[in-house]
């Protein structure tokens, strides 16, 4: 079937990332000179040719490129849920940021799976995956970003604070996502398997604008579903060009432990 509908205190790894965890249980990132690289991933549980890109996702939690210099996500969307299978992990909004997304390279179809690098369209990621990847990552920064996480019981505080190193229309978006996530599926393309799922967007915050100077500081309180695994949880933040969809800089850490 044809996956488309008609009409989203420590140096690491070259200086990209510097982070640092306080006696406060507060722990904080920060984005250095050169780019680092945005995975978004559109996928489905009810898509039967998705399970192939989760699995090539899911492999960056092992790599020494998560979460310093590389950042996935997983954006289950909802157009295949009236084909007999609800997918838990689908949400709306991943549906329509797909759209813009569509919307910006002039589009009528949207399809899973699809994988964008830095708000780019990425074919070619089975056979040029990590070169593409390296080479995203060698590119100088065009924003600067600071995150700080502080969790106090059920509640977790997000800071951040962005600044544009260029001219744009930039935004910042923040994402929870979850990592080790398995489901059984009974209906559907996929009928019968157990699909493993890795970086599962579980709440998206933006867009929030960046001010006339290039500059937001946005202070977030979130509280975390008690579903949710707390050891999987990570948080994202990134930049990224309302006008032409480039991502500029993005950051990520796991929660605090």
């Amino acid at each position: 079937m044809q996956k488309t509908a008609i009409i989203l205190g420590i140096s690491l790894i070259a200086g990209s990332v510097q982070a640092a965890q306080t006696n406060s249980g507060s722990c904080t990132a920060m984005s250095g000179k050169t780019a680092n690289a945005l995975l978004e991933l559109y996928t489905s549980e009810g898509c039967s040719s998705c399970p192939p890109a989760d699995e090539w996702l899911a492999r960056f939690r092992a790599s020494k490129l998560y979460p310093d210099r590389v950042v996935p996500l997983a954006l289950h969307v909802d157009y295949w849920n009236y084909l007999g299978w609800e997918d838990p992990f689908s949400d709306k909004r991943h549906t329509q940021r797909q759209y813009s997304v569509a919307r910006r390279h002039r589009s009528r179809t949207v399809y899973t799976p699809q994988l964008l690098l830095n708000g780019k369209e990425f074919l070619h990621w089975r056979h040029r995956g990590m070169t593409a990847v390296e080479s995203a990552i060698m590119t100088p920064a065009r924003a600067d970003l600071t995150l700080t996480l502080e969790r106090e019981g059920n509640v977790l505080n997000i800071t951040v604070k962005a600044r544009a190193a260029e001219r744009g229309v930039p935004d910042l978006f923040i994402v929870l996502y979850e990592n080790d996530l398995t489901n059984h599926v009974r209906a559907g393309e996929n009928e019968g398997r157990t699909l493993r799922h890795d970086f599962v967007a579980r709440r998206w915050l933006g867009p929030k604008p960046l001010s006339d100077d290039g500059t937001v500081h946005v202070t977030q309180r979130l509280e975390l579903d008690r579903t949710w695994k707390v050891n999987d949880l990570g948080v994202a933040a990134f930049v990224q060009d309302r006008d032409n969809g480039e991502v500029w800089q993005v950051l990520a850490r796991p929660l605090c432990s």
